[in-house]
């Protein structure tokens, strides 16, 4: 059996703690905050718990670090060089050189790294990517993805790395390919030097295009992800509460043979189609997936080179952002 040790056991990290100790792997905790220990120390007695990184590394063959993103290079590094497998949080590092760094400690070792892109584990994606890859919506032609909400805010993030990695991670993924191109514009309005408004435009190869919208500063709760193709739409609504996804089919046919430009495209209005997902909590398969790559030696879904990717946009969202 691995044994489990989480890193931090915060807003995030406790749920990590919850999903490990119902996989019966939970063996560790460290947390800095004295009140965090002791709520762990309630809820799950028979685990270690400690102040300490390093004092985990004793009582753990693996280690999640659902730490704040700027302690993620360092740790991933000091776990690595310390044997153990490796889950750290999104993003996996606050740049391309240490992304990079991580990267190459990684893949020399003997050991699983995964990044904790959740959105990848999601039901709904796989089923979205799965309908992608046998041609269900014909070419892709562009994506659109909206995460805002009213707070929470964050004073040593913005809203771009904190928000955009889902976002960037899913669009990525979906697309088997890296932006060529990535544009932002972002804004300041409620703390000084921290964006909490940002828009991302991203292009791709052969013409694809994508934008994501973060916000914490918006009056509605909105996780939507729409893919446009030649020959199907699809709207993914993570905030619905079972309606995931709506599949239309609307677009624009090309007649075989015509007389005149009028005649060339002609509108089709189809169906709406809501297919089933059976839901399943996604980070309930990712600690799942993380236990069965340890196991079978096989590479995450969400790998270092995917968690790289991820970095790389987002370190070019950010440069756009001062330029411009």
């Amino acid at each position: 059996m691995t044994r489990v040790g989480v890193v931090g056991a915060g807003y995030w990290g406790i749920h990590h703690v919850r999903n490990f100790a119902r996989l019966g792997v939970l063996t560790a905790v460290a947390d800095a905050d004295a009140k965090a220990r002791a709520r762990v120390a309630a809820q799950y007695p028979d685990v270690k718990v400690v102040e300490r990184v390093e004092q985990l590394f004793d009582l753990a063959d693996a280690v999640v670090l659902a730490t704040p993103a700027i302690a993620h290079a360092e740790q991933s590094l000091a776990a690595i060089a310390a044997g153990k497998h490796v889950l750290v949080e999104k993003p996996m590092a606050l740049s391309i050189a240490d992304a990079e760094r991580v990267a190459a400690a990684a893949k020399s070792s003997d050991r699983t790294f995964m990044v904790g892109h959740l959105m990848l584990y999601h039901p709904a994606v796989e089923k979205l990517r799965a309908m992608i890859e046998a041609g269900d919506l014909g070419e892709i032609y562009y994506l659109y993805s909206l995460r805002v909400n009213l707070g929470r805010l964050r004073r040593d993030e913005s809203a771009l790395w904190s928000l955009a990695p889902h976002d960037l991670s899913m669009i990525l993924y979906l697309l088997g390919e890296a932006p060529n191109d990535v544009v932002a514009r972002g804004e300041c309005y409620l703390q000084p030097g921290v964006e909490d408004v940002v828009f991302v435009n991203l292009r791709f190869p052969d013409r694809k295009m994508a934008q994501i919208q973060l916000s914490w500063l918006d009056p509605r709760k909105e996780r939507r992800l729409t893919v446009v193709g030649s020959r199907k739409m699809v709207d993914f609504d993570d905030v619905h509460p079972s309606e995931k996804l709506r599949i239309y089919d609307k677009g624009f046919d090309k007649p075989p043979a015509f007389a005149g430009f009028g005649e060339y495209l002609t509108l089709r209005q189809g169906d709406v189609h809501i297919p089933r997902v059976d839901m399943v909590e996604p980070l309930a398969v990712e600690c799942q997936h993380f236990l069965d790559c340890i196991a079978s030696g096989k590479s995450p879904r969400s790998d270092a080179k995917s968690g790289v990717e991820v970095v790389r946009a987002l370190a070019a969202a950010e440069a756009s952002l001062r330029r411009l």
